[in-house]
């Protein structure tokens, strides 16, 4: 089926960052304009505007879907978290604009901050180009798993992958598979325990409750916010379907919770793991002791939060700024380096160190001059831009929203519909597509997890849990 869609509302899409770069002499309005036509660009889209959203399921039983989970995170995290950055290089400091005389607005980072802002917009509608023009639903029907054997399914997932994810963590090499399998344990809990509240069976919605805790206390004691934040915010996309009220009064609120005391939580969880060598029991409590009493002295400012890790675009203006003009456009060079990455060492003991490969851009861009446990490595659209450019940014977040949008298809084609295809598999496989990394980390992870979704798909075929219709 070809898409009916008018090319008149793509380009839509594409007007803020016209307008953005028309007016580009005028740093703040350029900026303004790019960061809000983010907001239009979720508005238009997620309406249904440009192109209807899909039509077999309710809106609130296809979140986890790309054109709106990974929208949410991906371009969200991306495009709209700098506008703390933005205030802070006008002269705010916890949104209070500095009285210090001697400040002066640094116009050079101002428009380097509009630059990349525009770079932003332009990836954000092409990636959501990339997903309305490849977004074709309902899925054919080919497979099937009967309906009544998907609430002990799930946990049974839930249980074997986490089996196999122990197994492999002790192996060496296996670290990423180890990593793909405790996503998706976590999201068959996590689905299980959403679907056995509203039935209200006792010993099932006990046992996921346990599960969940369990993944809960893991990620609070993983050192980043990252797994704790989606940890509830997958839970509460689960649940909302049954309970919409209920979740939008307590997972709004507790997410905005999560975002004022993480700052501190994992500053000084990491600080007592990482360079103390404290246990992680004792660092988890040490934390937690340190947030009650930065809330209860009134010093809960996460402005620094904010403004560095919140957003990347501080280290995207060090790139633009070195490249082209210090360092030259990589073009095929990040690519190249991309397909090595996807052959396993055992079967070349030679090959380069991804790792290395990556921080090598780092360290010509003057980002960092040392590998820190803060990652400096460039985001996805940080290496598109390192390529060719805003031609780059287009062609390349174009592809990723293609690719993102096509695998979700696969993965409810080949598991029976959204349910085990998109809310389990894409979501506890593909994670990394959440969440945009360097050009090498990001094909392994795809790459290996479009493997894996296989694998998992022969399995249960010939275990007889997948059916053909």
């Amino acid at each position: 089926m070809r898409d009916q869609t008018p090319l008149g509302k793509y380009a839509i899409l594409y007007m803020p960052w016209l307008l953005a770069w028309l007016v580009q002499s005028l740093p703040v309005l350029s900026y303004l304009i790019a960061w809000s036509g983010s907001l239009m660009i979720f508005s238009l889209t997620m309406s249904g505007w440009v192109k209807p959203i899909p039509q077999d399921l309710s809106f609130s039983q296809q979140l986890m879907r790309p054109l709106f989970m990974i929208q949410l995170i991906f371009a969200g995290y991306m495009c709209v978290g700098s506008i703390f950055y933005f205030l802070n290089v006008l002269g705010y400091v916890d949104f209070h604009l500095a009285t210090n005389k001697l400040f002066r607005v640094d116009k050079v980072q101002l428009n380097l901050t509009a630059e990349c802002q525009r770079y932003y917009i332009l990836a954000h509608a092409a990636f959501v180009t990339g997903i309305l023009k490849n977004m074709k639903y309902p899925v054919p029907k080919k497979y099937f798993i009967e309906k009544s054997t998907i609430a002990s399914l799930l946990l049974k997932v839930a249980f074997v992958a986490v089996i196999i994810s122990t197994t492999l963590g002790r192996l060496p090499g296996f670290t990423q598979f180890y990593w793909l399998f405790s996503n998706l344990s976590f999201i068959a809990g996590t689905l299980a325990l959403a679907l056995a509240i509203p039935q209200k069976k006792l010993l099932s919605t006990s046992i996921c409750s346990t599960l969940y805790i369990i993944n809960f206390y893991n990620a609070l004691t993983s050192g980043f916010k990252e797994p704790i934040i989606i940890s509830v915010l997958v839970l509460g996309i689960f649940l909302y379907p049954s309970y919409k009220r209920t979740v939008i009064i307590i997972f709004v609120p507790l997410l905005l919770l999560l975002f004022t005391f993480l700052p501190k939580y994992i500053e000084v969880f990491r600080q007592s793991v990482w360079k103390e060598g404290i246990d992680t029991d004792d660092a988890y409590e040490l934390a937690l002791d340190a947030v009650v009493e930065s809330e209860q002295s009134g010093q809960t400012s996460n402005w620094d939060f904010l403004t560095g890790r919140l957003s990347e675009i501080g280290m995207f203006t060090q790139y633009v700024q070195s490249t082209p003009k210090h360092v030259d456009f990589y073009y095929f060079e990040i690519i190249e380096q991309s397909i090595i990455s996807l052959v396993p060492r055992e079967f070349w003991p030679e090959k380069p160190i991804t790792e290395y490969l990556v921080m090598k851009r780092v360290f010509a861009a003057d980002v960092t001059t040392d590998i820190s446990v803060v990652s400096a490595k460039p985001a996805f659209v940080v290496d598109c831009y390192l390529s060719f450019g805003t031609f780059g940014v287009f062609i390349f977040l174009y592809l990723y929203g293609t690719v993102a949008q096509r695998i979700s298809q696969t993965a409810e084609y080949l598991f029976g519909g959204y349910l085990l295809g998109c809310a389990l598999i894409f979501s506890g496989l593909f994670q990394s597509l959440w969440r945009g990394l360097s050009f090498e980390f990001l094909a392994n992870s795809v790459f290996w997890s479009f493997i894996t979704m296989f694998v998992l798909f022969r399995v249960m075929r010939i275990l007889s849990i997948i059916k053909e219709i």
